[in-house]
């Protein structure tokens, strides 16, 4: 199965939420081996599964993306590039590595392919490669299954797959999102992530578009004209709540909005959903606060995160196991849905 994690909204959490949900789904399923794709180019979600600002995961990401062939989604885009519509040999172990060896904090059932700053001087090729007129070749779908080639070969190797997509709608991200069976789309409680959630779904599945003129260039009319699927959504995570949330609070007002609009989505096109309720396919988070702060500065899971006070770039912090515990629930929660 292969999960990406994806919101068109930045500052929703979605990164951090991805690392903790990959790390604690690792610990409850050690027999199975997982993969993290880092399809982003700002790569947080690699920094902190190679330590964090603490623990040297910026050196270390330098260090791997600095390895021969490049260790990163880069890497394996620049191989594609003099190749881009037919795979050429590879080996897909060249462009993943374990984060356990460098941050003993993760668990070793962990494989990364690390994400990559090279994503964003590529994408102007890549773009042009896509749009290319190549005689009895559909050049957009050719590119747009290149994450999906790299896993191909790894079938057999992996039993989940987490994507960790940048919030815009890139080339790279359609990437991504091609190769993925299952969306999961992390909001906040404000009126922007509701609308954000609108625009998701507009641009995954063509869904309220301003015009049919967009309709031709869509995102899922070309999967769809190629008889590809698209990504079912299955879990919407309201992630960063507080508690303030009762039902007198303005954004508890807001996550009712949200749950109104995804059950009428529900009615109007359920394929798009691996859930027929509401229910089914929403979880609450809460803010995970100085727990949060502590944890994703160090790259270190909630389990493995020790209470008591803590020193984070000269500040001393105080993490209580109270909620440390809480937090460790939140993700046990969240988990339970995949």
């Amino acid at each position: 199965m292969k999960y990406a994690v994806w919101n068109n909204k930045g500052g929703t959490g979605k990164t951090s939420l991805a690392f903790q949900a990959i790390c604690r789904f690792a610990e409850r399923n050690a027999k199975k081996r997982i993969l993290a794709v880092d399809v982003c180019p700002q790569a947080n979600l690699s920094e902190l599964f190679l330590g964090g600002l603490t623990n040297k995961g910026s050196t270390n990401l330098l260090a791997v993306q600095g390895r021969t062939p490049r260790c990163s989604i880069g890497g394996y885009f620049q191989v594609r590039l003099p190749s881009p519509y037919s795979a050429p040999k590879f080996a897909p172990h060249d462009f993943i590595m374990k984060p356990s060896q460098l941050n003993k904090r993760i668990p070793d059932n962990v494989d990364l392919v690390c994400g990559d700053p090279l994503l964003e001087l590529q994408s102007n090729a890549i773009n042009t490669l896509a749009n290319t007129q190549v005689p009895g070749t559909n050049t957009w779908l050719a590119i747009i299954d290149w994450v999906k080639d790299l896993l191909a070969p790894l079938e057999d190797s992996y039993d989940v797959v987490f994507m960790d997509c940048n919030p815009s709608f890139s080339i790279y991200t359609q990437i991504g999102l091609a190769a993925a069976d299952r969306l999961v789309l992390p909001v906040m409680a404000d009126d922007s992530s509701r609308r954000a959630v609108q625009n998701a779904l507009s641009l995954v599945y063509g869904l309220k578009l301003p015009s049919p003129i967009y309709a031709t260039y869509a995102f899922s009319t070309k999967l769809e004209q190629a008889n590809r699927t698209l990504p079912q959504v299955h879990l919407i995570v309201k992630n960063r709540l507080t508690q303030y949330m009762g039902p007198a609070s303005a954004y508890y007002a807001v996550l009712q909005a949200i749950d109104s609009d995804i059950q009428a989505l529900l009615k109007s096109n359920p394929q798009y959903f691996t859930f027929k309720k509401v229910g089914d396919g929403t979880v609450d988070v809460r803010d995970f606060q100085t727990s949060g702060v502590v944890a994703f500065a160090r790259g270190c899971p909630f389990s493995k995160l020790e209470a008591g006070k803590q020193d984070i770039g000269g500040h001393r912090v105080q993490v209580k196991d109270e909620y440390r515990q809480n937090c460790l629930q939140a993700i046990d929660d969240l988990i339970k849905k995949f």
